[in-house]
């Protein structure tokens, strides 16, 4: 395949299928959408013009959003017809290694030989669902992030078998729609839900030993650590902070409350090899050529960010254009 992104099919028409066929519809891709049953998929198609109307009334998406979709938005009575003569299928069904087996089994038998295959799962192992299929070379993972329709990271999961050609084709794609592609290699959870899902488990754990209820850990994380993450990585800020501060960070951390927070042994040995971060001239990353300069960027950021949190907090509009 090559040139633009001109049809895909979408099958499974949950939150996350129906934002697929959103974002595909807005940048005039042909999407044709399957689900479990004719009439599932025509609800879904349903729903997704009826957010696109919401959407171009609240100013998210262009005045016509739902005629748009209406055009290229299509409901098919099966998983079969929806895949027939399409560029790329992306599978969005519940997360449950059987189910997905058999829904892509049926589309690697219905779909054009040529055609992508890509798995929406949140955290299965691609290789274990690339096993079940006769052409794991066109097969991989695509990983989403909730709601599709604004949240630009995806996913890309190869396999040992997908072939190259495939994922630099996916992530043309991905990028023509809007998408902010990530290569990353298999493992379940891939990168983005092991970071999230043990912070989760991390928040869990300081409202079980009474620390702070789930309001307040809500408030901590919004206005600190996550109040950086719009402009800046973790290792970027770790780098900012300093690596010897983190590590002393961590010694105090594991002795109140164990082995969890032992520091890893990378942050050791950056520390004892001089690698502090910006003040050192390097961390984990690269440092930057003028660190007064990204400190100064830093700071007009979240001063920005800053003002337009506290305007949403007082009931402003400004976020919602």
């Amino acid at each position: 395949m090559t040139g633009a992104f001109t049809a895909a099919a979408i099958v499974g028409t949950g939150t996350m299928g129906t934002g697929f066929a959103q974002v595909f519809g807005q940048h005039a891709v042909r999407c044709q959408i399957a689900d479990a049953s004719a009439e599932l998929a025509v609800a879904a198609r349903e729903r997704v013009l009826a957010h696109a109307r919401r959407y171009a009334e609240i100013g998210l998406l262009p005045e016509g959003a739902d005629e748009i979709a209406a055009e290229q938005v299509v409901a098919c009575d099966s998983i079969e017809a929806a895949v027939a003569g399409v560029d790329v299928v992306l599978e969005a069904v519940p997360e449950d290694p059987q189910i997905k087996n058999a829904v892509l089994a049926r589309v690697e038998s219905a779909c054009d030989p040529t055609a992508i295959v890509a798995s929406n799962t949140s955290a299965i192992p691609i290789s274990d669902l690339a096993e079940a299929l006769r052409r794991p070379e066109q097969f991989l993972g695509a990983h989403w992030f909730n709601p599709p329709q604004w949240i630009p990271c995806v996913e890309l999961i190869p396999t040992v078998h997908t072939d190259p050609h495939v994922v630099a084709t996916l992530t043309g794609l991905l990028r023509q729609v809007g998408k902010q592609p990530s290569l990353v290699r298999d493992s379940a959870g891939f990168v983005a839900n092991r970071i999230q899902f043990a912070m989760f488990k991390e928040a869990v754990a300081v409202v079980a030993d009474g620390v702070a209820t789930a309001e307040e850990v809500d408030e901590i994380v919004r206005g600190s650590f996550g109040f950086r993450l719009p402009f800046f990585g973790p290792f970027a800020i770790g780098d900012m902070a300093g690596l010897d501060v983190y590590l002393g960070a961590y010694q105090a951390l594991s002795q109140a409350h164990g082995d969890r927070f032992e520091a890893p042994e990378l942050i050791r040995e950056l520390v004892a090899a001089g690698r502090l971060g910006h003040k050192a001239g390097h961390g984990v990353l690269s440092a930057p050529d003028d660190p007064a300069a990204v400190a100064e960027r830093r700071d007009r950021l979240y001063a920005a960010l800053g003002e337009l949190v506290n305007d949403v907090r007082r009931g402003g509009t400004r976020a919602m254009g």
